[in-house]
């Protein structure tokens, strides 16, 4: 069985947005228990890394971070950068 590399991309995707979800979920309840938080900048770079729609996700079922005008505006702008990047790479790999 052989993946094609658009599935790869997919499944990279998938796994890191699954991740950011959690990693907001996570974050919420350590947030409301006063415990260790997990950095800001941990949460920007998973979604970087291509995980911007699971964070989205997550900031609206946790109702996490959405007063907070760094994620409101930085989640999606991530969001399309990843869009791009992803829409880049795959005409990078049929064209080449």
């Amino acid at each position: 069985m052989t993946i094609s590399f658009n599935g790869i991309i997919l499944i990279w995707c998938s796994v890191m947005s699954f991740i950011c979800f959690m990693a907001m979920g996570i974050d919420k309840l350590k947030a409301r228990a006063g415990k260790w938080r997990i950095p800001e900048r941990t949460l920007f770079l998973l979604a970087a890394m291509g995980g911007a729609l699971g964070s989205m996700l997550g900031m609206l079922a946790f109702r996490h971070k959405t007063k907070h005008k760094s994620f409101v505006i930085g989640m999606p702008l991530l969001l399309l950068l990843n869009i791009s990047c992803i829409a880049g790479i795959i005409c990078l790999a049929r064209y080449s």
